[in-house]
C-alpha cells in the first residue's frame, strides 16, 4: 500500500462536496435508531427516487459543473436523545425533532427544495414555549463547547474520506514524521489532559512512565468498557467518530513506541463494534494504519476486542487480562500496566474519550486544550444526562460549569414523574454512576471539575449524570446501584463478594419496614470495611451510593427505620395506602377481590382500606377502574 496523501484527499473530497447544493443528516446513533431513524433514513432514500433528485452519500461521483447534489447521510449520537429522530439539513442549519417517515416528503419537498421551515416539526423549548430553528439557537446545544462530540453531529462515521476531509489523520501524520516520542508525552503532558474514564491520572505522566520502561514490545488499548448504568458516553464517540479513537491510539502508540493496539468494546455495543470495525477496515486499505505510515518507518495494527460485558473488566488490569484469554479479574498493583501489562510488556491504557481528545491537542497544541476548564482539570468533559429532566442526552461542557447550569440551562429543568417541568422539583444528582455518589440543592453551584466533586462526596467516574426530582426514594436510589455492584463483582476478594451482599440485604431490610437502628449502624460500618479492604476501584467504590446518600438523607434513612415511613410512597411495605373518597364509585370491586378482608364500605358509597389489615399485595389497585386507590 502506496502512502496516503492526507492534502490529497482532502481537496478531492472538498471540490466533490462543493456541488452540494443540500446535505440531508439522520441521526444515527443507537438512541435516534431505536426511535425509528433509519426507518426515516429508507423513506428519504424513496423520496428522493420518486423525485428523481440526484443523490450520492459518499461523494465519488464525477460531478458536472451545472449538478446540484443532494447529498444523504447518517451521523453519530447527536446528543439530544430525547427528542430523536433527529434530521438536520444543511448548509440551513435547520434540525427536526421526532421526525417519522410520513414527515420526510413534506421535509424534501418545502425545506430541502423550497427553503421553507416547517415549524411544528422544530424543537420547542419547555421553559418558554419558543421553538429553534437549529442547533445554533437550541440552548441545550448552545450553552455546550463540543469539542470531543462537534464532529459526530454531521461526520458520516462510514466515511474516512469525510474525515480526512476535515482534517483526520493530520495530527497522527505530525506525531509520526515531525515529533519524538518525547515531544508527544509533552504536549499532552502540557495539555493538562487527564483521563476521562475515572481515575483522572495525567496522561502525559502515563504515557512517559510506558516509554520509560525497555523492551521492544509494547501495547495501547482503548478502554471502551464502559459499564456505567446509564452512561454511553464512550459508545456514542466510538458509533459517531471511530477513525478519531484510531487516530488518538495511534499518536498514543507513537509516544510510547508501538505498533500494536486493542480497542476493548462490550459485546452490548454491536454498532459500536461494527463501526469501529470498518474504520479499522477502511484505515488499513487507505493506508493509514498498517505497515511504514505516513512513510515514518514505523508500522501500527489495531485490533477490536469484544468483551462478555463484565463491569469489572473497565478496570485495568481485569481488561488486560480479558484480552488475554483469562477470566476478568483484577490483579494488585504494583506492577502497573505500564511497567507489565497485556502479555507482561509495558502497556498504555486510555479509555476512549481520552483518546477522542489527543488528535485535537496535537493539531491544536497543548495551550489551545488547557485554555478549557479550571486549574487542575483542563478541557472539556461529557456527561450523559438523564433522570428527571427536560432535555436528556449527551452533552459536552467545560470543567468548571456548575451543576446548575447543567440542570436548569442545558437540561431545561427538572420534571416530575409525568414529564412536566416543575420549579421546586430538584432532589439530588447522582453523578459518576455507582462509584459515585449525590449532590443536592447546596451543590448547584459548585464547579464541576475533579478536585472539587472529590471534596463534595463524588466523583465525576465516567460521566454518568442521574438527575433526581423530589419523588424519589433516596434509598431505593442506593439500592439500584448496590445491586448492580454487588451482581457485577467479579468475587475475588471477601470485602467486596460479601460486603456488597451483606449491605444490598440490609438496604432491603430497610425498604422492607424490618430494619432496626442496629441495622442502620451495621450498614455503615460494612460500608467502610468495603471501601478501604477491596482490592480494586470497583469494591473501593461500591459503597460510596450508599455512604453519600446517609450523608445527605440521613433523616430519609431514620424516617424509613424509625417511623416505618417512606415520604414518597416509594417503598411499598411503607407506603400509605387508602381509598379517594371523591373516585371512590362503591362498585365493591376492590373489596371482593381483597384476599384479607381489609377493605369495607356499603355499595354505591365511598370505601376504606384497614392498614392495620392491609398487606399491600396491591390487588385492589389492579382491579379498580376508576384509579381510586392510591399508595400503588
Amino acid at each position: 500500500m502506496d502512502n496516503i496523501n492526507l492534502k490529497q484527499v482532502q481537496a478531492d473530497y472538498n471540490q466533490a462536496a462543493a456541488h452540494v447544493k443540500k446535505r440531508i443528516i439522520i441521526c444515527a446513533g443507537t438512541g435516534c435508531i431505536a426511535n425509528g431513524s433509519l426507518k426515516v433514513y429508507e423513506a428519504f432514500e424513496k423520496a428522493l427516487e420518486v423525485t428523481g433528485l440526484k443523490q450520492f452519500v459518499d461523494l465519488e461521483a464525477n460531478y458536472h459543473d451545472d449538478d446540484h447534489v443532494i447529498q444523504l447521510t447518517g451521523s453519530g449520537c447527536q446528543g439530544f436523545c430525547g427528542q430523536g429522530p433527529l434530521v438536520n439539513i444543511l448548509p440551513d442549519e435547520i434540525m427536526y425533532t421526532k421526525v417519522r417517515p410520513e414527515n420526510v416528503m413534506r421535509i424534501l419537498e418545502e425545506t430541502v427544495l423550497k427553503d421553507k421551515i416547517i415549524e411544528e416539526l422544530l424543537y420547542v423549548n419547555p421553559a418558554d414555549g419558543q421553538r429553534s430553528r437549529g442547533q445554533t439557537e437550541i440552548p441545550f446545544y448552545k450553552r455546550q463547547t463540543r469539542l470531543v462530540l462537534g464532529e459526530c453531529s454531521h461526520l458520516d462515521p462510514g466515511s474516512i474520506r469525510e474525515y480526512i476531509a476535515h482534517g483526520g489523520y493530520f495530527a497522527a501524520e505530525k506525531a509520526f514524521t515531525q515529533m519524538t516520542p518525547e515531544e508527544v508525552c509533552q504536549t499532552i503532558l502540557e495539555s493538562g489532559l487527564r483521563g476521562r474514564g475515572g481515575g483522572g491520572f495525567p496522561t502525559g505522566k502515563k504515557w512517559q512512565f510506558t516509554l520509560q520502561e525497555a523492551g521492544p514490545k509494547k501495547y495501547v488499548i482503548c478502554n471502551g468498557d464502559e459499564g456505567d448504568p446509564g452512561a454511553f458516553m464512550d459508545r456514542s464517540l466510538m458509533e459517531g467518530n471511530p477513525h478519531r479513537i484510531l487516530e488518538g491510539m495511534m499518536i498514543a502508540a507513537r509516544a510510547i513506541g508501538s505498533d500494536e493496539g486493542h480497542v476493548y468494546v462490550r459485546l452490548e455495543y454491536p454498532l459500536a463494534i461494527q463501526r469501529m470495525t470498518k474504520a479499522i477496515n477502511d484505515a488499513m486499505e487507505a493506508g493509514t494504519l498498517g505497515n511504514n505510515v505516513f512513510g515514518s518507518g514505523h508500522n501500527m495494527h489495531i485490533h477490536i476486542m469484544e468483551g462478555a460485558g463484565a463491569f469489572v473488566c473497565g478496570e485495568e488490569t481485569a481488561l488486560i487480562a480479558s484480552i488475554e484469554g483469562k477470566r476478568g479479574m483484577p490483579k494488585p498493583k504494583p506492577p502497573f500496566p505500564a511497567q507489565k501489562g497485556l502479555f507482561g510488556k509495558p502497556t498504555v491504557i486510555n479509555n476512549v474519550e481520552t483518546l477522542a481528545a489527543v488528535p485535537l491537542i496535537i493539531k491544536n497544541g497543548a495551550s489551545w486544550f488547557n485554555a478549557y476548564g479550571t486549574e487542575k482539570s483542563k478541557g472539556t468533559k461529557t456527561f450523559a444526562l438523564t433522570g428527571h429532566v427536560a432535555n436528556t442526552g449527551l452533552i459536552e461542557v467545560p470543567f468548571g460549569t456548575t451543576l446548575h447550569e447543567i440542570v436548569y440551562n442545558i437540561g431545561g429543568g427538572v420534571t416530575d414523574n409525568d414529564g412536566d417541568i416543575t420549579n421546586e422539583g430538584f432532589k439530588a444528582v447522582q453523578i459518576g454512576g455507582p462509584s459515585g455518589g449525590c449532590l443536592t440543592e447546596e451543590h448547584l453551584n459548585i464547579e464541576i471539575d475533579y478536585d472539587n466533586l472529590i471534596k463534595n462526596g463524588a466523583m465525576v467516574g465516567s460521566g454518568g449524570m442521574v438527575v433526581m426530582n423530589k419523588q424519589s426514594c433516596m434509598i431505593q436510589i442506593a439500592r439500584f446501584f448496590m445491586n448492580f455492584t454487588q451482581n457485577e463483582s467479579c468475587g475475588k476478594c471477601v470485602p467486596c463478594r460479601e460486603g456488597t451482599k451483606q449491605m444490598l440485604s440490609m438496604l432491603d431490610e430497610i425498604i422492607d419496614g424490618t430494619a432496626t437502628e442496629k441495622t442502620f449502624n451495621l450498614l455503615q460500618d460494612v460500608a467502610q470495611v468495603v471501601k478501604k479492604a477491596s482490592l480494586c476501584g470497583l469494591g473501593k467504590t461500591a459503597p460510596s451510593p450508599v455512604i453519600s446518600t446517609i450523608s445527605r438523607f440521613r433523616d430519609e434513612y431514620i424516617d424509613h427505620i424509625v417511623n416505618k415511613k417512606c415520604a414518597t410512597n416509594n417503598c411499598k411495605a411503607l407506603s400509605d395506602v387508602f381509598i379517594d373518597a371523591e373516585k371512590c364509585t362503591g362498585c365493591t370491586a376492590c373489596s371482593r377481590k381483597c384476599p384479607v378482608g381489609a377493605i369495607s364500605g356499603e355499595k354505591k358509597q365511598p370505601h376504606v382500606i384497614d392498614s392495620t389489615v392491609c398487606t399491600k399485595c396491591g390487588v385492589c389497585a389492579t382491579t379498580c377502574k376508576f384509579d381510586a386507590v392510591i399508595g400503588f
